[in-house]
């Protein structure tokens, strides 16, 4: 079995890499996010984050870019994400 530090990857790190995080638009969805992006990304600045709702209102957008550091990191990042139940989307 190979080592996930040493998998290849199309990705050069470290590297800039936004992800799109997508769920209902509740009062602490943004901070939420952010919070769980910080565990993986320390040194990911909180103010660059984007929002957007949907055309409806109903649900929101957080696009936050990290300075990516690995594929692993990435790999946890994304797995913590889709795991949390307020979360329906993340690209």
């Amino acid at each position: 079995m190979s080592d996930p530090n040493t998998t290849s990857s199309l990705l050069e790190f470290p590297c800039d890499f936004p992800l799109k995080v997508m769920g209902a638009r509740t009062e602490n969805f943004a901070q939420t996010i952010v919070d769980v992006v910080l565990r993986h990304a320390p040194d990911f600045n909180p103010a660059t984050a984007e929002m957007r709702p949907s055309a409806k209102g109903n649900y929101l957008s957080l696009t936050c870019t990290i300075r990516a550091t690995s594929q692993l990191q990435l790999d946890n990042l994304y797995r913590e994400l889709s795991a949390h139940p307020m979360v329906k989307v993340v690209l």
